[in-house]
Order: structure tokens, then C-alpha cells, then sequence
């Protein structure tokens, strides 16, 4: 990474102008790197050490950066080293079902400092917002945190807003999250900047940032758990459609599912009827495999063909595979990612099955993966999201 030395213009940038991408330009290999001293930092960014010196000085006055021990040990006299103030700002992801809450907070790093869970039973149609804050007044109190210093809160959901009316759609199942002001509600309950985004978008952000999908601009994320979704990212960037619905595949109707003739009311569709949970469990059933829960029935299903009975991961594979083709067929991505605790289950076992399927039935050849990202990868996204957005902020008004 080199400093800029002139405007965009192509005309000598001013003093402030050039101060302001070198400090970004040091901030982001602080992030990218770890703690540096001035020479390293000078060496990357192609300053002089005077300059160096400066901007960290600048940095550290504005509480960006702080000093963290010497490069001691190593051949030479020890030099100062500095890292990014993990205490510059704070943010929280939550992934939000009908059943619970999860909440992470994480320092401008991205370290995660406190996590929890808050179960929701119940289809409960009233006090979202408090439920909500409790929430993350939890998870902010485990960091030894005050909600308020949280500069940005992203909440992954099921569904997606609509962009004309605020509304949360495509999600009927979940009670409470339904009013036209649900954005300015959440904002003003927390106190704090809210941001609401669709659960499965947020797990391919995961991917993007620090999963499989990192440097791949075109992908497909295929999620599997009580629901079926997809997040489809063309160009490095998520398409969401005119009304946030793009990649609500659940509703898409297939080859070997009942026709759903009013998706809405019903609430599902030819793919979720598929590979559901539901659909899950009852194809196991079938085949004598009883089990309380889709992840279960996949694991016994992945035993019984290791045991050389794979009649049930097969079924489940070629499933997975008719949807696929569905969307490769229209997108044509670079890779696949299978995502959610249906294909965890499954493993190598069933992402094999899929990718010999797939390869029958669609011309696109994408390559196959299971996602990797550790934790829930709905939170994992909901903090990237919220780190790239105060980052911005932060390290461009300080």
C-alpha cells in the first residue's frame, strides 16, 4: 500500500487532503497487520520517518492508536510499537429469530469482547424494542460496557425491509418486527444508530469479509436450517431486489414439491417444502431415521452411509441440487456456499453429494464449499457490517 501523493483531480492534493489518506492508509494496515513501529509503518505506506512520526503522533493525540511494547528481542535497538486503540469505538451484530436473540459486541478491531443469548418463546407481537435492549444491555454490561458507546448496531432477521414502505417483509413468523417505523423504533429504544438486515445477506457478508468467499466477486450462499434462503452477491456486492426479497428462495417453486399457490398466506414453497427442516425430518422418518431435530436426522443420515445405507443423504443432496440448479442456472457464480446447521450436519459426506448432483444438473460448474466461518455466521456479518460502517465514520472525522 502506497500514500497518495495527488487528488483524485490529477492535481497536487492539498496538506489536509494528503494528512487525511495517509492516516487512513496507516489506519488500515494497523488493522490488516497489527501492531507496527514507525519504520515498518514508513516502509509500507512509502513515508519518511519524519513524516511517520507525525501522523502516528496525530493518530495517538486523536485516540486511534496506542503504543504496545517494543520490537525488543529482535536484531538492532528496540523501537516503539503502536496498534489501533481497540477502544476507539465499540458495535453490536445480533442475529434475531423467533425462538432467541443473539447479540456480540466487538472493539473497532473486531475482537469480540461479550456475547449473549436471550431466548424468546413464545409468538410474542409486543415489546420487541425492550426485548431488543435487554438484549444488548446484556452483552454491552458482560464488556463492562454502557449500550450508549455502541456507535452502530446491525440485527440480521429473516425477511429484508422493503425500501418503499420500512416494513419488514418475507417474514411472517416473526411477531412484532412488522411496524412501518421499526427502523426509527429500534434507533430510538437503543439510543444508538440501528441498522436491519437480512439474516442470510449478513452470513454472506461473513463470507465475504473473513470466510470462503474472500476475494471472490461473484457467489451464491445457499442457507439451510428451519428455513431456506440464499444471499446472492454479483460484482462484490449483495443484490437485494426492488423490494429487499432477491434470494428468498423458500418460496421458489420446484420439481418433486407441491405447487404452493399462495406463497404468502402459506408462508412456504416449493424449496423450503424440499429441504426444510420439516422436510428434513419427515424424509429421514421415512426412512426409518427418527429424530427430534434436521440437524440430528442429517448426522444419523451421514452415519447410515458411512455404514453403506446413503439413501437418505442422497435423497437430501439431490434436493439441495434441484434448487441450486434453479439459481446457478440464472447467476452463473464462481462458488457455491452451503451455510446453516442442515449442511454443517451433512459435512464433506453431503457437500459431495450436492456438487455430483449439481454437475448433472446445471451447466454452470461452480465450485462447491460448506462455509467455515466459526460461531453464527449471521453475527459474525451483522459485526463486520457495523465495523465497515464506523470505521468509515471514525477514521475519516476524527
Amino acid at each position: 500500500m502506497t500514500a497518495a501523493g495527488n487528488g483524485s483531480s490529477g492535481q497536487p492534493g492539498t496538506p489536509s487532503l494528503l494528512r487525511a489518506i495517509n492516516d487512513r492508509a496507516a489506519l488500515e494496515l494497523l488493522l490488516e497487520r497489527g501492531p507496527l513501529s514507525r519504520s515498518q509503518l514508513g516502509g509500507l505506506t512509502g513515508l519518511s520517518k519524519p513524516t511517520a512520526s507525525q501522523l502516528l503522533a496525530r493518530l495517538e493525540s486523536a485516540g486511534l492508536v496506542v503504543p504496545v511494547g517494543t520490537t525488543a528481542g529482535r536484531p538492532g535497538p528496540g523501537a516503539q510499537l503502536y496498534e489501533i486503540n481497540p477502544e476507539a469505538a465499540f458495535v453490536a451484530g445480533l442475529d434475531v429469530n423467533p425462538a432467541r436473540i443473539r447479540v456480540a459486541v466487538a472493539d473497532i478491531t473486531g475482537q469480540v469482547v461479550a456475547e449473549h443469548r436471550l431466548d424468546t418463546p413464545g409468538r410474542q407481537a409486543s415489546g420487541t424494542v425492550e426485548r431488543v435492549r435487554e438484549a444488548v444491555d446484556a452483552a454491552a454490561a458482560a464488556a463492562g460496557l454502557d449500550r450508549t458507546v455502541l456507535r452502530q448496531v446491525v440485527i440480521g432477521t429473516p425477511g429484508a425491509l422493503d425500501p418503499a414502505t420500512g416494513k419488514l417483509r418475507y417474514a411472517p413468523h416473526l411477531p412484532g418486527w412488522h411496524s412501518p417505523r421499526l427502523l426509527a423504533e429500534l434507533t430510538e429504544g437503543l439510543g444508538v444508530p440501528v441498522a436491519v438486515e437480512n439474516d442470510v445477506n449478513l452470513a454472506a457478508v461473513a463470507e465475504q469479509r473473513v470466510g470462503q468467499a474472500q476475494g471472490v466477486d461473484d457467489f451464491v450462499l445457499l442457507w439451510a436450517e428451519e428455513g431456506v434462503g440464499a444471499a446472492i452477491v454479483i460484482a462484490g456486492r449483495l443484490h437485494r431486489g426492488h423490494t429487499g426479497g432477491a434470494g428468498e428462495v423458500g418460496y421458489m417453486p420446484l420439481p418433486g414439491a407441491p405447487m404452493v399457490r399462495n406463497v404468502r398466506r402459506e408462508n412456504s414453497g416449493g424449496f423450503q417444502e424440499l429441504a426444510g427442516a420439516p422436510a428434513v425430518i419427515a424424509l429421514a422418518k421415512e426412512h426409518g431415521i427418527s429424530a427430534k431435530t434436521a440437524p440430528q436426522a442429517v448426522a444419523a443420515a451421514v452415519a447410515a452411509a458411512e455404514r453403506g445405507d446413503a439413501v437418505v443423504l442422497t435423497a437430501l443432496a439431490r434436493r439441495l441440487a434441484t434448487g441450486l440448479a434453479a439459481i446457478v442456472s440464472v447467476v452463473d457464480p464462481e462458488l457455491v456456499l452451503l451455510s446453516g446447521d442442515i449442511p454443517q450436519a451433512g459435512g464433506e459426506p453431503l457437500r459431495a453429494l450436492v456438487q455430483d448432483e449439481l454437475t448433472g444438473l446445471a451447466v454452470s460448474r461452480p465450485r462447491l464449499v460448506i462455509s467455515a466461518v466459526e460461531g453464527s455466521p449471521v453475527v459474525v456479518g451483522a459485526l463486520q457490517s457495523a465495523l465497515a460502517t464506523v470505521r468509515e465514520t471514525v477514521f475519516s472525522t476524527y
